[in-house]
């Protein structure tokens, strides 16, 4: 098994093979990047069926969610996208009824205790976004 200092060497090598001088700075491969055909974690991509989205706007922030299916099961994606950035993490359905109960806590809390900062005005909360192209 390799430690920690020997995978950053060998990728410190990795790097000095490749011909840096006619790459743009994002396409540099490293010994991290997921191979062509897998997504992250080594398995293959698998098609996803969309059962039904749904995207809110909140300040700045569009919330995209995603109700899925693949050979795995299904799954709730939720992609937060900010200014063309986008972050997200999958719920699987077995989990929806904990994730909801979560949420659903922090609210009651959110609403108890007072905030120390003003709140947004009321044009930048929560408005539902138009579906586009679904």
């Amino acid at each position: 098994m390799e430690t920690y200092g020997k995978k950053v060497k060998a990728a410190f090598r990795a790097r000095k093979k490749v011909n840096m001088s006619s790459m743009i700075s994002n396409d540099r491969s490293t010994p991290y990047s997921p191979k062509p055909g897998f997504s992250q974690g080594n398995r293959p991509a698998q098609a996803e069926d969309m059962l039904k989205t749904d995207f809110i706007k909140v300040e700045r922030k569009t919330f995209v969610f995603s109700l899925k299916e693949n050979p795995r099961g299904r799954f709730l994606r939720i992609t937060e996208d900010v200014l063309g950035r986008r972050d997200s993490i999958i719920v699987p359905v077995s989990g929806l009824k904990a994730f909801k109960q979560v949420i659903e806590s922090m609210i009651e809390l959110s609403e108890k205790i007072p905030s120390k900062v003003p709140p947004a005005p009321e044009s930048q909360q929560n408005t539902p976004a138009q579906p586009q192209g679904i």
